[in-house]
């Protein structure tokens, strides 16, 4: 099948997906990864209508950017370094892998020089998993005041990549897990944190099932790399 098919399928299993556990279709957005892949196979996928791509690398980002002009929406979905924040500030709508203290500081500071504010989500190993970015769970409960005071940080809510399972079953704990410590934060601190990044290909039915209003979706789209 094609790509733009591709994206057919997968937009009803989104919409699918949410309708079974009584939630609006429109409350999940489809970030599409590109990871990998080269602009002229990601031509296809916007030219079908997804214009919310999601980049793990930066220089990969910022080849594409430059290869992919036009009313693109890019969020970065891997690691940052803390060398690459001044870069990355003016081409990303959304940054999902904010995953230190440190790593907010620079990004705030930066985008204050730059004369705006991040938008960021930050992303949590609820998993505890050694191969895994993320802030601990403890460590982002201690630290969560002093996030939500960065100046030129807007938080937008929080994201996680558990490990892989062929029984998305048990991915549900880790996405469920997440749901909760974003309302534990949300009540304790007073504040809004609307967005949940969680679900990728295989197993995005179920972290819409916990919540989740971002889905990272790529081998879905683009097949296998």
């Amino acid at each position: 099948m094609s790509i733009a098919e591709n994206l057919k399928i997968v937009r009803s299993a989104i919409s699918a997906a949410a309708v079974k556990c009584g939630r609006d279709p429109d409350s999940v957005t489809l970030v599409a990864v590109t990871k990998t892949w080269p602009a002229s196979i990601i031509r296809e996928v916007t030219d079908a209508g997804q214009t919310i791509l999601g980049e793990n690398k930066v220089q990969e980002l910022l080849e594409k950017i430059e290869e992919l002009p036009g009313a693109i929406q890019w969020h970065l979905i891997g690691h940052l370094q803390q060398n690459k924040v001044r870069k990355v500030i003016p081409h990303c709508a959304l940054i999902h892998s904010v995953d230190s203290l440190d790593l907010a500081e620079q990004i705030s500071r930066i985008a204050g020089e730059l004369g705006g504010t991040s938008k960021v989500l930050l992303q949590v190993n609820v998993a505890s998993d050694d191969a895994k970015f993320g802030f601990p769970v403890d460590e982002i409960r201690r630290c969560f005041a002093s996030l939500a005071a960065l100046p030129h940080l807007e938080i937008r809510g929080l994201m996680t990549v558990p490990p892989f399972e062929e029984d998305t079953e048990q991915v549900r704990p880790h996405f469920a897990r997440l749901r909760e410590l974003r309302a534990e934060l949300s009540d304790h601190h007073l504040c809004e944190l609307p967005e949940l990044s969680m679900g990728m290909s295989h197993d995005f039915a179920v972290a819409i099932e916990e919540g989740a209003t971002l889905v990272r979706i790529g081998s879905s789209l683009f097949g296998g790399r």
